[in-house]
């Protein structure tokens, strides 16, 4: 008889009853019962010491400074259910915030730093938080006149309001507070769009970060001694779950990183000694292209040897399921100071296959994972031992189910899901929320996909208008698009994503205009012939420029087409997206 596997998450057996009570433990009781495990053990880390230098907490440090926190959050007036903001680059004080607020029975609302004050506000409005721990870009602006929410700093430059420094002496009642959370308590609610308008909310319970958290790991194994490296914002479902949250479940470090920049990324990694690498196409791209820019200022001769070996180190591990990579091209990856990392993991949007290939020929562990932030995210994984580059990996059977809702002939429709991840509904939307569940309970996702015999998912498209760039982050059409409301130079506009560069599945953003009578008639010209685009298009230009400054540059237009007529509008003057140029 076949020996069964043991489930990752077994452990929690021996802690059943004592520390927790329910299927899974809450966040609070997790990281309660990691500390336990492993509380000498580094925790937190970052380079904000003394010129850049390296300070590590370890969990029973963080543990500390959490609870310190939480009882000063109860004494203040925090109770089950209250919400806490925080906002700013990561950092060990913004997830000693996020672990403090759950910690004093409240629910967590992230903010992406990068919104402008503006922004921020129009989701602390939705939110209306209690607290807000704020980075110290933003601090001066929301402390320099009243708001409905207490105002205190993640930066050490404050000090009589920055969140280590915040302490009482009642830790009764937060301990209490901790041990009144449930699993099925909100923990989070994380904002996925609606910056300028009505901000759409996403529910998150405590059984949806963890089962997901701890469910992931049935396709790949997790060790205390890895160091995942939170280098992508916190805030975002995909580096809360994947890095920050996965970690502690396992008793992990984790190394906070704020820039993107090359020579503190490459600081960073090295120093680091990252062996858990989650990042966007954008990120391995830029990896990659530095890797082989080396390779081929060598000369022609060592190239064409080093991909003979590259195609020979895939052979074997696919067949053999041998890593020899990691021999061949040690050179090459200690220059590139990702030597130690043990395991690469893209999501937030699409990487070409090529990408995908050569980090697994190079000895890197390198796989693909997909979900939304409806999902926890992660709602299916590559198994490192067997892992397909054509698919975004396969769906965690027997404890969720996916479907494909209405196949076409060659099997692609919506991707359906069910299990223990899936989000409780949009915040104070219940209209919203019924929109996107079947009348049976399943979740549509919106994209569009189908599923092989092993259920690995492979993504056709998106059924929604959503763009995702190379960067990984969400881009909505229609709040672009409002955004030119009051220009009379554009009649009509269409924001939709092109690919920008075919070698990488590079998306970014295209305007579809129909320009305004008002440009004619001050061109003195009529609406007919190509000879007047480009001084229609000159006209165009500086008001797209103008929208351009007030958006996030990843949302940015970065490409422009006029249209001789325009699009077809439903009866609510909205453009049909069936649409061809």
């Amino acid at each position: 008889m076949a020996k069964t596997k043991k489930l990752p998450w077994a452990f929690l057996d021996d802690f059943r009853g004592a520390d927790f009570s329910g299927e899974w433990p809450t966040l609070p009781e997790l990281f309660t019962i990691t500390t336990k495990r492993f509380g000498t053990r580094p925790c937190f880390t970052d380079f904000e010491g003394e010129g850049g230098a390296k300070q590590t907490l370890t969990y029973e440090q963080v543990l500390s400074r959490v609870q310190t926190l939480a009882a000063w959050l109860c004494a203040n007036g925090v109770t089950k259910g209250d919400r806490v903001a925080v906002t700013g680059k990561n950092s060990p004080e913004w997830a000693t915030v996020y672990l403090a607020a759950m910690f004093a029975g409240a629910t967590v609302c992230p903010i992406d730093y990068a919104l402008s004050p503006a922004e921020t506000e129009n989701l602390l409005n939705a939110a209306q938080p209690k607290f807000l721990f704020v980075d110290e870009e933003k601090f001066a602006h929301f402390t320099e006149r009243p708001f409905p929410y207490r105002v205190y700093s993640l930066s050490p430059k404050h000090a009589d309001v920055y969140a280590y420094n915040l302490k009482t002496n009642d830790v009764v009642t937060a301990r209490l507070a901790a041990n009144n959370v449930k699993e099925n308590d909100l923990a989070v609610i994380l904002f996925t769009s609606g910056t300028t308008g009505t901000p759409k909310g996403v529910m998150l319970t405590h059984k949806n970060l963890v089962s997901d958290a701890y469910i992931a790991t049935t396709r790949m194994t997790l060790y205390e001694t890895d160091v995942f490296y939170a280098l992508l914002p916190i805030h975002h479902a995909y580096t809360m779950l994947a890095v920050f949250i996965e970690a502690i479940s396992v008793g992990a470090e984790v190394v906070f990183g704020k820039s993107m920049a090359v020579t503190r990324l490459m600081k960073e990694l090295k120093e680091g000694q990252i062996t858990m690498l989650l990042g966007v196409p954008l990120l391995f791209n830029k990896l990659l292209a530095g890797i082989m820019k080396g390779i081929r200022a060598k000369g022609a001769v060592v190239y064409g040897a080093i991909r003979a070996l590259l195609a020979l180190s895939y052979a074997v591990k696919k067949i053999f399921h041998v890593n020899i990579g990691k021999v061949l091209f040690k050179a090459v990856l200690q220059q590139a100071n990702i030597y130690s990392l043990r395991i690469a993991i893209c999501g937030g949007g699409p990487l070409a296959a090529s990408v995908f290939k050569v980090y697994n020929e190079m000895g890197i562990d390198f796989v693909q994972g997909y979900g939304l932030t409806e999902t926890s995210p992660i709602i299916t994984l590559n198994p490192v031992d067997h892992f397909k580059i054509e698919s975004v990996g396969q769906y965690f059977f027997p404890w969720m189910e996916m479907k494909i809702l209405d196949p076409a002939e060659d099997g692609v429709g919506e991707v359906c899901v069910k299990g223990p991840m899936v989000f409780q509904g949009y915040y104070n939307l219940p209209e919203e929320t019924a929109k996107v569940f079947t009348e049976d309970g399943w979740f549509k996702t919106g994209d569009l996909g189908w599923l092989d015999d092993e259920g690995y998912l492979m993504l056709a498209g998106r059924a929604k208008n959503m763009i995702v760039t190379e960067g990984g982050k969400n881009v909505y059409p229609e709040e672009i698009e409002n955004a030119f409301q009051l220009y009379t130079d554009i009649e009509q506009i269409t924001v939709r994503g092109y690919i920008a560069d075919a070698a990488t599945k590079s998306e970014q953003i295209e305007a579809l205009i129909y320009a305004g009578e008002d440009v004619f008639k001050r061109l003195g010209i009529e609406r007919s012939g190509n000879e007047t685009a480009q001084s229609v298009l000159a006209q165009i230009k500086p008001t797209v420029d103008a929208v351009n400054k007030t958006l996030q540059p990843y949302a940015r237009i970065s490409k422009i087409t006029l249209l001789e007529k325009p699009l077809e509008m439903t009866t609510t003057q909205k453009v049909k997206r069936t649409y061809t140029t």
